[in-house]
């Protein structure tokens, strides 16, 4: 297993602002709603206002489904609340007139893992069809541990989770990113941000299933008058 490929339950930047941030967003915290505007300002807000902040909408798992061939998704630029609005309206089109959910070229699992794999065969090892079916012994193969863990993050957003937070880090194909990750009664959605001072100039992505645009676009209006950026 390559660990420098990606890192569970890892300290972020969320640890800078609270004490205990695994615990800030329980429903029995005190200030539970504070915590999470803030959290939304400095993951949100801040990088929305530089123009940094891109939306990925993923769809296509359903019914228990996860194989990565099946993970759709479309991508969004967000630099206001309007651009959210956009976003929300397509789908909700879509679904009123039974047409398909918006979606874009390019594979979020399936092309990496097939690439992975054929790295790795051709380095010699060999990989069983097991192996290469089995998300949780991907991380036999080199690549494998970081695709594994983004795996689980989309499974975890299409099919919920019982953590209210998780922080982990991950090398994605734009470099290292920090994962934060939140199961919310208010919504559940993950941003991937670069780390350190990166974090102001790079562009930070925010993850969510289809079903969580209007939850999420409520929780961001709600929140976005504290910080006077409508």
């Amino acid at each position: 297993m390559r660990y420098t490929e990606a890192k569970e339950h890892t300290p972020g930047r969320l640890h800078e602002l609270f004490a205990d941030p695994y615990h800030a967003f329980d429903n029995d915290s005190h200030e539970r709603q504070l915590h999470i505007r803030v959290m939304l300002y400095l993951l949100a807000v801040r990088p929305m206002q530089r123009e940094l902040l891109t939306l990925r909408v993923i769809h296509g798992w359903e019914n228990g489904g996860c194989e990565p061939v099946d993970l759709k998704f479309v991508e969004y630029p967000l630099s206001d609340i309007t651009d959210l609005h956009r976003a929300a309206d397509e789908f909700t089109e879509a679904m009123k007139n039974n047409t398909a959910f918006p979606e874009q070229q390019g594979s979020l699992l399936a092309k990496p893992l097939s690439d992975a794999i054929a790295d790795a065969e051709a380095d010699g090892q060999p990989l069983d069809d097991e192996t290469k079916a089995r998300p949780a012994r991907w991380p036999s193969f080199e690549g494998g541990l970081a695709l594994y863990t983004l795996f689980k993050m989309y499974h975890r957003l299409v099919y919920g989770e019982d953590d209210a937070y998780r922080s982990s880090q991950c090398r994605t194909s734009q470099g290292m990113r920090e994962i934060h990750e939140f199961h919310l009664e208010d919504g559940e959605f993950a941003f991937l941000i670069p780390p350190g001072r990166h974090f102001t100039t790079e562009k930070t992505l925010l993850i969510l299933h289809e079903s969580q645009l209007e939850p999420f676009k409520r929780l961001l209006i709600a929140s976005t008058p504290l910080f006077e950026t409508v």
